[in-house]
């Protein structure tokens, strides 16, 4: 099996084995454009295809958990450039 969980790791997110490179890190290459075989030296720890194509799996078989990821993760980017955009807009002294 190449895809674990560890709490210790990555905050529990899904992980191939022996790394902390995350399914979410394999399909954010993903929806860039890259190939499977493109991401076997992405990373400083090389990865090998079955690993890729494992961590590939398990998105297909876990679409809404890794969407809602990508989901949460935007909405949270939006709120903070929000918030930011906000404390930029306040004169100082007011």
């Amino acid at each position: 099996m190449y895809i674990t969980h560890d709490p210790e790791v990555r905050a529990g997110k899904a992980c191939i084995d022996g790394t902390r490179i995350a399914v979410v890190d394999i399909v954010t290459l993903l929806k860039q454009g890259h190939r499977p075989e493109e991401m076997l030296d992405h990373y400083q720890r090389p990865l090998t295809l079955a690993q890729v194509h494992s961590a590939l799996a398990y998105y297909y078989d876990h679409e809404d958990e890794i969407d809602a990821y990508f989901e949460a993760s935007r909405e949270a980017a939006v709120e903070l450039e929000a918030e930011r955009a906000d404390h930029l807009s306040r004169v100082p002294g007011q």
